[in-house]
């Protein structure tokens, strides 16, 4: 018996499989359950990539322009540490606050998880107010962002900053609210904790401003 006449007998006694059974056998036909809320914080964390790629773009800018005076004055000029000292502390604060709201949150303790928010937002509040207080001394004195290459770059650093603290404040505001009415559920405990990604995220951009900018620029 030839090979040729094994193969046609072979494939006369094999069944051929339908398109279907096909189908099951190389695709997965039921979707997959995933826990709920997992794409929120997967998109949560790109979006935070995304935001480390503007402030390192805003460093490296600064890096660039932060020796241009333009004639006009530098950090010894402008600069009071003792008031960024403050300011920083005030961010600081916020973020321990923050984190207490989130131990609150595990214990489903909605009055001390709003307690705490609401703390949190008194020190953001304290630290875009000293920041605002500082610009317009800034400002007051001629420093404005169109003065030199420098004050330019400090200006978009650290008001791009202070533009991501007042959305985060705005952020914790509307969550206080959905917690006072809808209490800890599920959704709004993963808003907090997204939330506290960013704010946290915040703090640790504000430690490279304050190193890179204020300490090294009195240096």
């Amino acid at each position: 018996m030839t090979a040729s006449t094994l193969d046609t007998m072979t494939q006369a006694t094999t069944p051929t499989a339908s398109p279907e059974q096909r189908t099951a056998a190389f695709y997965e036909l039921e979707p997959h359950h995933h826990p709920e809320g997992a794409s929120t914080m997967l998109g949560f964390w790109i979006y935070l990539m995304s935001d480390c790629l503007i402030f390192a773009m805003l460093f490296a800018a600064y890096g660039v322009l932060g020796g241009n005076f333009a004639a006009g004055p530098g950090p010894h000029d402008l600069f009071e540490l003792p008031l960024v000292a403050v300011n920083t502390a005030m961010l600081l604060f916020s973020s321990i606050t923050y984190g207490f709201a989130m131990l609150a949150m595990a214990k489903d303790n909605k009055g001390g998880t709003i307690g705490w928010l609401l703390v949190t937002a008194v020190f953001g509040a304290c630290f875009l107010g000293i920041e605002l207080y500082e610009f317009s001394n800034l400002i007051h004195e001629g420093a404005t962002p169109m003065r030199s290459g420098f004050l330019t770059a400090f200006f978009s650093l650290v008001g791009t900053h202070g533009l991501h603290v007042t959305f985060g404040l705005i952020w914790l505001f509307t969550l206080v609210i959905q917690i006072s009415k809808k209490g800890l559920i599920q959704s709004n405990k993963r808003r907090l904790m997204c939330l506290s990604l960013f704010w946290h995220f915040l703090d640790v951009i504000w430690i490279g401003v304050f190193t890179f900018v204020y300490l090294m620029g009195m240096l």
